[in-house]
């Protein structure tokens, strides 16, 4: 007869062997690259994955911009980083305990970041970006504790849940770029998040049939509820007059959050400013690219003209190289050269 021991033994190396198979079956699902390496690699190497894998992934308008001094683009390549294989643990793994056992060894990994024992080479540039701007861990553990959560909450009650989710999925994206580029305080915070909350608001309209399709509705229930819109009408694809009426409220309040955003524009270098004009515009654009399309998001995905984001990069290159067409709202001097 097996003794006590010898069963809670046996318990443990089954739970062991299924937890080694739902972390293998999750890196098998995503790029060889994203694996946590035996031995570390040099700070040199580290950067370099970085900046190929900022460079090489597309998003409406990249992280990392052109505009900002050439000294800050290997933190904002290794916060991008960071943020893009968070992600990926998060979305691009079908079995939600896969992506749940990765994005806890994620975490162990960025535990070890701080301790100064990081393997993979978006955690040795990490480490560099923590030490030389002094950013504290909570940002990028928020950012984790908004993935796990994406793997078990699908449906938001009201708009303060939907907030409360983009707490840690948006705004701490936004803060980080303040302790990059050395303007982090509470008031520039407060802005941040604004403009963070309302960017996450924009793609969460654009791509609410995507969405629904991963099984996900970000819309507010009593919203949906108040408008006599069913999950049914997402599911059919039919923009209904209540639907259009729904997407009208919730585009307003997006925009009125870039709006109360917009003054962190004139508080920073103007370096940054130039970016945080760039993404306000872009999102502010999303929206109106909804409103364009009558609210209908059901049908086809809004999105922004390849001629629309051209007049926003040619607007923040004269902006940038002629100084007398810069913002209205200005944007401090940057103290560091380009």
């Amino acid at each position: 007869m097996q003794s006590h021991n010898g069963k809670a033994d046996e318990e443990l190396e089954i739970e062991a062997r299924y937890r080694d198979a739902l972390i293998e079956g999750g890196w098998a699902a995503l790029p060889p690259s994203y694996r946590i390496p035996d031995v570390a690699p040099s700070l040199e190497q580290a950067r370099a994955f970085c900046q190929n894998l900022a460079e090489t992934h597309y998003e409406n308008f990249h992280v990392v911009s052109w505009f900002l001094p050439k000294n800050l683009r290997p933190h904002f390549h290794a916060i991008y980083a960071y943020c893009r294989i968070s992600d990926d643990l998060a979305d691009e793994v079908a079995n939600k305990d896969s992506a749940l056992a990765l994005l806890n060894i994620w975490g162990e990994e960025l535990n070890a970041c701080f301790e100064g024992d990081a393997r993979h080479p978006v955690f040795v540039a990490l480490a560099e970006t923590i030490r030389q701007c002094g950013i504290p861990k909570e940002p990028f553990a928020d950012l984790l504790t908004a993935f796990r959560k994406d793997q078990s909450t699908t449906r938001y009650a009201t708009m303060e849940d939907v907030l409360g989710y983009c707490r840690y999925s948006a705004n701490p994206v936004g803060r980080l770029v303040l302790y990059a580029c050395g303007e982090a305080d509470e008031e520039r915070f407060r802005l941040s998040d604004a403009t963070c909350t309302a960017l996450q608001l924009a793609n969460f309209w654009q791509d609410v049939r995507q969405d629904y399709a991963r099984g996900r509705i970000y819309l507010p229930q009593n919203d949906m509820e108040f408008f006599h819109v069913s999950e049914r009408v997402i599911s059919e694809g039919i923009a209904t007059p209540e639907f259009r009426g729904l997407l009208r409220c919730e585009v307003e309040y997006a925009r009125s959050l870039f709006e109360e955003g917009l003054p962190l524009i004139g508080m920073v270098n103007r370096d940054l400013a130039l970016d945080l004009d760039l993404f306000s515009r872009g999102g502010l654009e999303i929206l109106n690219a909804i409103e364009h399309a009558d609210y209908d998001v059901l049908t086809a995905r809004p999105a922004i003209s390849k001629g629309t984001k051209r007049k926003l990069a040619i607007r923040a290159v004269a902006s940038k190289l002629l100084p007398f067409l810069g913002l209205a709202k200005g944007g401090r001097r940057a103290e560091n050269g380009s």
